[in-house]
């Protein structure tokens, strides 16, 4: 009799420890990471408007992830929107570029923080004629949902170099922050070509060498009609933005140095969009597999970015990199110059 008591007692003992580890799961994917438990979050906007100054519970912002989830997969409606005090706003904040400089990372990145809401896809809203005939209230409706308290960020690398652009953002907002991510110019040309390459190559087409595309084989000089390393003159194309925009309203990111140190330049964006410092080292840590860092949002939920990242560029002959880095020079101290930001680039 005292036998099974005993056993009977083991069981009941079991089925309340299941429950209460449960319980506790179930706790922590809700809570996740919120900050440390911090109680507040007080998303003070220098953008101004009515809610400049509002603070809103983490709790609320973390649980958005899930909520906000479902919105973009179009399984709730309007008025589930509404009742939430969900919006589709307009980008308090845009990554004009540059391409292969380090945006998507950037953006993802930057989603970490639970007052950053991301455009998943590429609008391609400013550079596109036909896209920007439809309307600025199309554009609004490409956005995420969020809270009218978050800062909405979509990112076209595109915008940088598209000569109607800044202009087309301006007039939408002038006030509007600016995020420019770059890496060392000749790095960021090997880079877009081998984008460019490994697309050819998937569709068994055959494409040129770097070193013939990226030098004038009558001249010998670098060739400036070539798409990838007009892209790199940073500063040509900084100028044309700086007709429309103060330099004050850009943020110069060191893509070089978010993939070996983001959480410094990720506290730099923070602090540029007037953000509360919220991404810490226990958001980000090194994938020694796949050899860059990877976001965690909570102890459930971890990101890495598509393999597609990363890529592995072909060899180049030595001279020319040597002669493109002494080609990008001169424009390179420029871009310091009126930027006021040093990069460590040969």
């Amino acid at each position: 009799m005292l036998f099974k008591q005993q056993v009977w007692l083991r069981q009941k003992l079991l089925v309340l420890g299941s429950l209460a580890v449960g319980s506790l799961l179930y706790l922590v994917a809700r809570v996740g990471s919120l900050d440390r438990l911090q109680p507040i979050c007080p998303v003070e906007s220098r953008f101004g408007g009515a809610h400049s100054q509002a603070e809103l519970p983490l709790r609320a912002l973390q649980f958005k992830r899930g909520l906000l989830h479902e919105f973009r997969k179009g399984n709730s409606s309007k008025e589930q929107a509404h009742l939430h005090d969900l919006v589709q706003q307009l980008p308090k904040a845009i990554i004009i570029g540059v391409r292969k400089g380090g945006t998507r990372a950037l953006l993802e990145m930057l989603n970490l923080h639970p007052a950053v809401v991301k455009a998943s896809q590429e609008i391609h809203f400013f550079d596109n004629d036909e896209n920007y005939a439809k309307g600025i209230e199309w554009y609004r409706k490409k956005m995420p949902f969020s809270y009218p308290q978050q800062i909405t960020i979509e990112k076209s690398p595109a915008y940088f170099i598209t000569e109607e652009v800044p202009e087309r953002i301006y007039k939408m907002n002038s006030s509007i922050k600016l995020l420019i991510i770059v890496r060392e110019p000749t790095t960021r040309a090997i880079s877009d070509y081998t984008q460019v390459l490994e697309g050819k190559e998937r569709k068994n087409k055959t494409y040129y060498k770097f070193e013939k595309l990226a030098i004038d084989p009558n001249t010998c000089e670098v060739n400036t009609k070539y798409k990838a390393v007009r892209t790199s003159i940073y500063t040509k194309h900084l100028e044309r933005w700086l007709k429309y925009f103060p330099i004050e309203q850009f943020h110069i990111v060191d893509g070089d140095r978010l993939i070996t140190e983001p959480l410094p330049e990720l506290q730099l964006v923070e602090k540029f969009l007037n953000l509360p410092p919220r991404i810490s080292q226990y958001n980000l840590y090194f994938n020694a597999t796949r050899g860059f860092y990877c976001l965690r949002f909570n102890i459930i939920f971890n990101k890495c970015l598509a393999g597609s990242k990363g890529r592995i560029h072909p060899e180049v002959d030595p001279s020319v990199v040597t002669k493109l880095r002494k080609f990008f020079h001169p424009f390179n101290q420029k871009f310091y110059q009126i930027t006021g930001r040093t990069l460590n680039w040969p």
